[in-house]
């Protein structure tokens, strides 16, 4: 396997029209968020990444939403996703649309997320799926430079190992869009082999679980209630 971690990605979009057939895979992206984005409230939307900023989200109940992004347009803040400027537990759902697959450091990126969603916030990840017709181009070496093959094309397996040690809740996850050159993606292909889908999606939930306590103290501590009953069963006895 290889590392997650690279030295530097050539050939970043900035927008989905700069990916071939990139139109369909955001218009499709959009629609299949469109149930997940209307279960989600709180105040505050974070789309990380210019390919994120064009995703359409208006079916979420979240009023304020806004772009981070180090280039490209639509964006309200000019910020390298490596180093969020936001405090930590302070945004209520974050969307990485394709971030991961052009980023030099996924790991970090997921970190910093964590770091500036929530308890119980919402984190949305998509991305290529390398087992499609549009991952086979990855073994081709004339196209394995270029956009989209140049990107990073994790496991959906790989991601949900990634997010369940950060402590998150996989909620939903999908793949869809099976033919890349298709407007809705082969629907009748997408219906019985999804697994084939060019898309991946993974709609996650941050879980904080309570401290629990030691079982050596928590004896300790019963031992010691019993010795003050025991103790204030001996004071009442002395007054009578």
């Amino acid at each position: 396997m290889k590392p997650a971690k690279t030295r530097h990605i050539c050939q970043v979009p900035e927008s989905w029209s700069q990916v071939p057939c990139g139109e369909y895979y955001r218009d499709t992206l959009s629609h299949q968020l469109r149930s997940s984005l209307a279960k989600l409230y709180g105040f505050h939307l974070l789309k990380v990444g210019s390919l994120s900023a064009e995703i359409d989200t208006e079916s979420c109940a979240i009023s304020h939403q806004f772009n981070v992004g180090l280039s490209g347009d639509n964006l309200q803040v000019h910020a390298d996703p490596l180093n969020l400027p936001f405090e930590s537990k302070s945004l209520d759902a974050c969307l990485l649309a394709h971030t991961l697959a052009w980023s030099s450091d996924p790991h970090r990126v997921l970190r910093e997320v964590d770091r500036v969603l929530i308890d119980d916030g919402w984190m949305i990840i998509s991305g290529f799926n390398i087992f499609s017709a549009l991952g086979i181009g990855k073994l081709i070496p004339s196209l394995h430079r270029k956009v989209p093959w140049n990107s990073r094309m994790f496991t959906q397996m790989r991601l949900m190992d990634w997010l369940s040690l950060l402590n998150y809740e996989v909620v939903h996850r999908s793949r869809f869009q099976v033919l890349p050159w298709n407007r809705q993606g082969g629907e009748v292909i997408s219906t019985h082999l999804p697994a084939l889908g060019c898309l991946n999606l993974i709609v996650a939930r941050k879980r904080t679980f309570p401290l629990t306590m030691n079982p050596a103290k928590k004896s300790a501590s019963k031992r010691q209630l019993h010795a003050v009953g025991a103790t204030s069963q001996y004071r009442e006895g002395r007054r009578g």
